[in-house]
């Protein structure tokens, strides 16, 4: 029982918590369920360690909260957030607060594994996130000026249409370099990206 690893799935959706806690339950994981960030608040500082996997949109207490609360109280369990369509802007400040990663909803089961498989990972590391500055600032130096540009689109939350509407261009070719940016900075997704530029401070290049 010592080795079994604990899912804490916060979710206020029950077909969410039965579906999700079915598929990580057969996956080999413990999964510990709470119907509401109030709940998991309630008992988290007494919860086993584990991933914490949190809903971003709660009545009461929403997701972001609950994860504030939670680095407010030192529970430093690593967390992957789970938005709805269209919750970009939440998910970037989720990132930058120290989630794990983020999964939009519908996700898939392989999604959801890699994100988890990357929380354990991370679980017990006292540099949860240990690119410094200097690091950071040096990946980014292979992008283009444009592709920086769109970087920060990336980091403000904003949907690529807006970003392409503001930068004069198509939305197919904002695309096109978030593409090429991601692959210079030799990441697989956006919470990769993020965390690279958040260390790099490049959300405070433009306001």
């Amino acid at each position: 029982m010592a080795d079994k690893r604990i899912v804490h799935l916060v979710d206020d959706e029950d077909a969410i918590r039965r579906s999700v806690g079915f598929m990580l339950r057969t996956g080999g994981f413990e999964v510990i369920a709470y119907p509401s960030g109030v709940a998991f608040l309630a008992t988290a500082g007494k919860a086993a360690p584990g991933c914490v996997l949190l809903d971003i949109r709660m009545p009461e207490v929403d997701g972001l909260e609950v994860q504030r609360i939670l680095a407010e109280r030192g529970i430093a369990f690593p967390i992957v957030v789970l938005t709805g369509h269209g919750d970009i802007t939440l998910s970037v400040r989720a990132i930058k607060a120290g989630a794990v990663d983020f999964l939009e909803k519908p996700f898939e089961k392989a999604a959801l594994l890699r994100a988890i498989e990357e929380a354990f990972a991370q679980l017990g590391s006292t540099q949860m996130h240990g690119l410094d500055a200097a690091a950071a600032m040096l990946r980014l130096a292979v992008l283009t000026p444009r592709e920086r540009d769109v970087l920060v689109g990336l980091v403000r939350g904003q949907p690529n249409k807006i970003t392409a509407y503001e930068l004069g261009i198509s939305t197919r070719t904002v695309e096109v370099h978030r593409a090429n940016l991601m692959h210079k900075l030799e990441v697989g997704s956006l919470s990769d990206v993020l965390r690279i530029a958040f260390a790099a401070e490049i959300d405070r290049d433009r306001t």
